[in-house]
């Protein structure tokens, strides 16, 4: 299955952006602030108009699909971790089996462990810090079990502990076959837990491929203006000034 971009421009925050996402496998979207991440993303989840180019799913436009077919293939975790409603947690997870149009347990019971969010099931939702907020709303995403989880910086409000536990249970996601998209301002995350790396810089694409070749020194100096190098094995990479 596939997720792509062709020719995809959206005001002055995208300009002709052409690839070709794909399941089973984990990619970064990295760039420095206002480079274009969080509106690729978006794009993908199906949330904003191209004014030019076009996001299609498979061989469908992902603008012609039903919103509830959308839902059920797509799942979106933006940004901002606010919750509306103050209702149980529980209830918030299984709103994530909405486009599906039933509660089922197993999914959500799946989720909630997954995230290790036991503990939480009986609090209501917004007397919850920021980190356990933003692990209750990716496990709305993982109950709906969609084929695409794409989340923007997921591991912004969780410590240490819960962003390699996140990040080991996205490998393992995308392991079974889901494509997992993720928009990633630790490079060294990137490094160590993506497949592919999408470097944009002033809304166009400066860099995709491998983490290797992706975010190696003349990237990291052209689009972050850093001298930098990378140490340490494979896997366990860590990223120094110089």
């Amino acid at each position: 299955m596939t997720l792509a971009a062709q020719d995809l421009s959206i005001g002055v925050r995208l300009y002709d952006v052409s690839l070709a996402l794909e399941t089973g496998k984990i990619t970064a979207i990295c760039g420095p602030n206002g480079a274009g991440k969080s509106t690729l993303l978006k794009a993908f989840a199906g949330l904003l108009q191209a004014h030019a180019g076009a996001v299609n799913l498979d061989d469908s436009s992902l603008a012609t699909l039903h919103p509830r077919e959308r839902a059920k293939r797509i799942g979106y975790l933006p940004q901002a971790h606010e919750i509306a409603w103050d209702i149980p947690v529980r209830s918030l997870v299984e709103l994530g089996r909405m486009a599906h149009g039933d509660t089922r347990a197993e999914p959500v019971d799946a989720a909630i462990a997954a995230l290790n969010i036991e503990p939480l099931q009986d609090r209501r939702a917004q007397s919850l810090s920021g980190g356990e907020t933003a692990r209750v709303l990716l496990a709305r995403v993982l109950a709906g079990e969609p084929a695409w989880i794409l989340a923007d910086e997921p591991l912004a409000a969780l410590d240490i502990g819960h962003q390699l536990a996140l990040l080991r249970h996205l490998r393992a996601a995308a392991d079974q076959g889901a494509g997992v998209v993720l928009v990633l301002h630790d490079l060294a995350h990137a490094m160590n837990y993506a497949d592919r790396v999408i470097v944009l810089s002033d809304g166009r694409l400066a860099a995709d491929g491998e983490p290797e070749a992706a975010l190696d020194v003349s990237t990291l100096q052209s689009v972050w203006k850093v001298d930098a190098q990378w140490i340490g094995a494979d896997g366990k990479r860590a990223l120094i000034a110089r």
